[in-house]
């Protein structure tokens, strides 16, 4: 399936939604298939992806941080995005790979902005500080109802991990979420696609791909042939 040259500069391509829709399963799955047609691809995650901001995952998901307020939480994100941009994303793309996240500003604009109550305006300041001119080509929004992707969260989990500090909020808390990566989808179409995580891993997957494709594939593909 090899037909593809690598481009000046790569995709980066997130995948957002809240718990338990499947963000780490279709970006591996993805990120297989982007790798059979010849490119170089980089998978990471936030908050996370570097050694410093993997220190910042492991303060903020123990919910060292929450009774500082969702401000400082998405200052601390925002730190961690910051490092994880400069060190590994912005390189990546730069060389040629394709970066697939999971999550990114939008979940930090969900989770601290619509359900935390941080203004707009302060968020789009610590996003600028934060990523500068590196945004996703495409965001991935995999939606699913709150109480099913909750379940589905804790089936995997199997008793074998602790419930992280935002995984523990009340069902309510994951209803706004899911609404706000809607809102956020809808006010951006040109860079968001909704995908609904409610039907198998397989079928997901090839809508996934299907994106992916018609979005930056198919001239490729086309030239090449």
């Amino acid at each position: 399936m090899t037909f593809l040259m690598t481009p000046e500069r790569g995709r980066f391509i997130t995948f957002e939604g809240g718990e338990g829709v499947g963000k780490s399963t279709q970006l591996a799955r993805l990120a297989e298939h982007l790798r059979e047609c010849g490119l170089e691809v980089v998978t990471t995650r936030e908050p996370g992806g570097t050694p410093k901001a993997e220190k910042l995952r492991d303060f903020l998901l123990a919910g060292r941080a929450a009774p500082l307020g969702p401000l400082a939480e998405a200052a601390l994100f925002s730190a961690a995005r910051a490092d994880h941009v400069a060190t590994l994303i912005a390189p990546a793309l730069k060389r040629g790979a394709w970066v697939l996240c999971d999550r990114f500003a939008d979940s930090t604009s969900a989770y601290q902005g619509a359900r935390g109550g941080v203004d707009a305006r302060t968020l789009a300041l610590l996003e600028r500080a934060a990523v500068s001119e590196t945004r996703p080509d495409l965001t991935i929004v995999l939606d699913l109802p709150a109480r099913e992707g909750l379940a589905r969260a804790a089936e995997r989990r199997d008793g074998r991990e602790e419930v992280d500090r935002f995984e523990s909020e009340d069902p309510s808390f994951h209803e706004e979420l899911r609404q706000a990566f809607l809102d956020i989808a809808e006010n951006e179409p040109e860079r968001c696609c909704v995908i609904d995580a409610a039907r198998s891993v397989n079928d997901v997957a090839s809508a996934v791909r299907a994106v992916v494709h018609d979005r930056f594939l198919a001239h490729a593909a086309q030239a090449a042939q």
